[in-house]
């Protein structure tokens, strides 16, 4: 539930000192109306950094349940080791997988709706993995908001590339997960000094390793991959970063603005599939 605070103090969203809730402008920095009609505590809280993480993690989790529920007789079909538990097309197809099969029927949704779905037990857990270790670094650097924003700008434009260029099925968080490690680049780059190089090299190798492996196993989508990197890397230059300028009430509305079109995109893929 939304909840509106009225009365009370809370932190300014730009320059990070207690403020009242109702206060028109910030007394420290003047930022104008940091309460945001008293929903600005409420958006902090859910957007607070870390949440992003648990978050994704446990919608693609509750998805690949629900593909492997839907024919739960594709996980019984030997495909190999990378195919290992996979759910069928079929219910990947359902869910809102994408690729030009589906943008030619129409399916528009799937652009948003396959980052959370996944192909396989060793799918899931390996884009889990580094979802866990790099989100956490993205949202200490970014905040949540934004950190939220570039993983999804990243992931539609890494399905927009490889939609384009001709890949007929696909699913995956990793063209996302590519937008993390280009945001991080970003950062990098952009800091400079001491800990901004560092970051750039451990990333940068990290990114190099990450193609390679693409390119050296088959069912690896790596147009969603270089897509979602440069979709990253120009998320974080257009969003900023903390260090430069500090998550805003605007970041926060975007958030939350995604996240509402993601259900409705859902909500899409499940009306299709029910109307058949």
């Amino acid at each position: 539930m939304i909840k509106r605070k009225t009365d009370g103090s809370m932190v300014c969203p730009k320059c990070g000192k207690l403020i009242s809730v109702n206060a028109k402008q910030c007394i420290h920095c003047g930022y104008k109306n940091p309460g945001l009609w008293g929903y600005a505590p409420f958006l902090q809280k859910v957007l607070a950094n870390g949440s992003m993480v648990p978050l994704i993690t446990g919608v693609a989790i509750i998805l690949y349940v629900l593909a492997i529920v839907i024919d739960p007789g594709a996980i019984f079909q030997p495909r190999g080791l990378f195919g290992l538990l996979a759910p069928s097309s079929e219910a990947l197809f359902h869910l809102g997988m994408t690729g030009t099969i589906p943008m030619e029927m129409g399916r528009w949704w799937t652009l948003i709706t396959a980052i959370y779905l996944h192909g396989g037990v060793m799918h899931i857990l390996f884009n889990m993995l580094w979802l866990r270790n790099l989100g956490g670094m993205v949202e200490q650097l970014f905040g949540t908001a934004r950190s939220f924003l570039i993983f999804t700008i990243a992931g539609f434009v890494g399905f927009v590339a490889s939609d384009l260029l001709g890949i007929p099925i696909t699913v995956g968080a990793s063209g996302s997960i590519f937008g993390l490690l280009g945001a991080l680049v970003y950062y990098g780059r952009k800091r400079g000094g001491t800990f901004g190089n560092a970051i750039y090299r451990q990333v940068g190798t990290w990114t190099i390793v990450l193609f390679v492996f693409g390119f050296l196993f088959p069912m690896i989508n790596n147009w969603a991959h270089a897509g979602g990197f440069i979709g990253g890397f120009i998320g974080a230059m257009v969003l900023g970063f903390d260090e430069a300028a500090p998550e805003t009430n605007g970041h926060r509305l975007a958030a939350l603005g995604v996240i509402g079109f993601t259900i409705i995109c859902f909500g899409f893929a499940f009306y299709a599939w029910l109307v058949g």
